[in-house]
């Protein structure tokens, strides 16, 4: 499957690593969309670092069969541009992975009322205020959303990830 990344400076490093390894390993292709392509955006530990393949003005959710949102201080200033905004919108009926931080991209896209779901303690809060059913686990799976608190998780987070690509592929294409 064809999986958007969304991606700025300050992303929380294994967030993005681990999924990003672990999806492509298993057949999956990742693309990182930022505000510019070709941008070199680094994490937050300083550990890691990526480029961009893709500006977000050029990307349309219709091309995409998912969407992934890793946590730190990215999702924050994602939701601060209407084009992300827009963009996480069109994922309403397909598979949405976030961890940690990165629910706060779906909050502010007004797609998180009424869902069960997790992120990291203080964006529980947030989720819990804007409708969401929040449950305190290392990940929650809810229809077409996977979400995970913390790097700790990153194992299950991947593991539901997957399991959720996999099953919902054939109702995904459909479409």
């Amino acid at each position: 499957m064809k999986i958007a990344c969304v991606l700025s400076q300050g992303y929380e490093d294994s967030e993005l690593r681990v999924p990003y390894e672990k999806l492509k390993a298993a057949g999956h292709e990742v693309v990182v969309i930022g505000t510019k392509k070709g941008e070199k955006l680094e994490g937050k530990k300083g550990k890691d670092s990526i480029t961009t393949d893709m500006e977000i003005g050029d990307a349309r959710p219709e091309s995409f069969d998912a969407l992934f949102i890793p946590g730190g201080h990215s999702p924050d200033q994602l939701r601060a541009d209407a084009q992300f905004v827009a963009f996480a919108r069109g994922f309403e009926n397909k598979p949405v992975l976030a961890i940690c931080h990165g629910p706060q991209l779906l909050i502010t896209a007004d797609m998180v009322h009424g869902r069960q779901m997790t992120a990291w303690q203080t964006v529980q809060v947030d989720l819990k205020n804007a409708g969401a059913k929040v449950v305190d686990r290392e990940v929650v799976v809810d229809k077409n959303f996977v979400t995970s608190r913390k790097p700790d998780d990153l194992d299950a987070f991947v593991r539901e990830s997957l399991r959720l690509l996999r099953n919902g592929a054939s109702s995904v294409h459909a479409h």
